[in-house]
């Protein structure tokens, strides 16, 4: 498969209507199937013309299929055959890129996570990182979905990303700037490549797979080696010009007194990042992490203490931001006792709209998957915002 330098657009004015009904059909099945078309129709306000035509072309696309009729009909009439999300058909190619290692990794449409492969990079330079990326994922499309057709591979990562132009602008841990990303990656893999933000991402991961109130509105909070937010208001994720919303590396700590980068002290990454925590441990991040989730009493105390700086951060953004739910995506969060209790007890001692913060600050819903999670949200974003555009028919011409 092959795809234009310019990456997988949406669908042009023309056929953003049809798209739209097919894009709700889809994601009708996503979140009830096996369901029956006339109870698409109900939840879609489509007509059964409609909906009938629309699973049809999802069909043919390897999207959708039949499913038999789980009891024998004992009444008149056409049968009600059940269509399902199609998750043997297709593969989703993932990457993410963090600071140490990539993530690279094979996802279903349903978005379940099927191989991922860790590969640490630490002084690769990011043309190397990313033909070693390539190679990677070929290998995982030979060895664990050679019968399936791959739809393109989703890029994710920290810092600022360009989504429209698939460039790491500035990513100061990585030390890129203006890494053309997905035209390296199309060239290399000649599959379609997106590219975006991995906060960004996780929020599109959380609509359609994840939390069900992620749908009204959602912060996205990811604390790592890089510390970075997305906010998305229903189906519409903030970029801002140049993709560059969601920076809250800098915001301030109260009594923090840790050097940034920046030249300032006190500064939210400097202050909570996993490197600053593990030179702090006088251990690495992974020992320090597993002492924590053994019980260790002075580890755990360490991410107690770093949950609570995370909490300040989150209890601002709730304040300034007021989603429906915020999510934390940060490994001591699922792993280390007390660390999500202590986030959300000073949401509650310093956030004055959160009124309920064990319902409002949530975990990640793809604890142990959300690298790749992120890479492929990227572009199964594409796809269910848009299954009868440019993803599927660029597939359809090259097979």
């Amino acid at each position: 498969m092959t795809a234009g330098a310019d990456g997988p657009q949406r669908t042009d004015a023309r056929g953003a209507r049809r798209s739209a009904s097919a894009s709700a059909v889809l994601r009708a099945v996503l979140d009830d199937g096996p369901i029956a078309r006339s109870t698409i129709a109900r939840r879609t306000g489509l007509s059964a013309a409609a909906v009938t035509g629309h699973t049809a072309d999802l069909t043919r696309r390897g999207l959708l299929r039949e499913l038999p009729e789980a009891e024998p009909r004992r009444s008149v009439g056409r049968p009600h055959v059940p269509v399902d999300v199609d998750t043997g058909h297709h593969v989703v190619g993932a990457l993410h890129l963090a600071v140490h290692h990539a993530t690279v990794a094979l996802l279903d449409v349903r978005g379940t996570v099927l191989v991922q492969h860790e590969e640490p990079h630490d002084g690769l330079a990011a043309e190397d990182l990313l033909a070693r990326a390539a190679e990677i994922l070929d290998d995982l499309l030979l060895g664990h979905a050679p019968d399936r057709e791959p739809l393109g591979l989703g890029v994710a990562t920290g810092g600022w990303v360009d989504r429209d132009s698939g460039t790491v602008v500035d990513h100061p841990l990585l030390g890129w700037r203006d890494v053309p990303v997905r035209d390296l990656l199309t060239a290399s893999t000649g599959l379609t490549v997106a590219v975006d933000g991995h906060a960004r991402s996780l929020v599109h991961a959380e609509q359609l797979f994840g939390h069900p109130r992620a749908r009204e509105s959602v912060v996205q909070l990811f604390t790592g080696n890089v510390v970075d937010a997305a906010f998305a208001t229903g189906a519409v994720v903030h970029h801002g010009p140049r993709s560059a919303a969601g920076a809250v590396a800098h915001l301030p700590v109260d009594d923090s007194t840790e050097p940034c980068r920046c030249g300032r002290t006190g500064c939210l990454e400097a202050t909570v990042s996993e490197a600053t925590l593990a030179r702090k441990a006088g251990m690495s991040f992974p020992e320090l992490l597993a002492l924590a989730t053994d019980g260790e009493t002075a580890a755990v105390r360490l991410f107690q203490d770093r949950a609570r700086l995370i909490g300040q951060a989150a209890a601002l953004l709730l304040d300034l931001l007021n989603p429906a739910v915020l999510v934390l995506v940060d490994r001591s969060v699922a792993q280390v006792p007390g660390c999500l209790p202590a986030i959300r007890d000073e949401v509650r001692a310093r956030s004055r709209s959160c009124a309920d913060p064990a319902e409002t600050v949530v975990a990640t819903s793809f604890p142990g998957t959300e690298l790749a999670m992120a890479g492929g949200a990227v572009l199964l974003d594409v796809l269910y915002d848009d299954p009868l555009g440019p993803l599927l028919t660029r597939l359809s011409r090259a097979s």
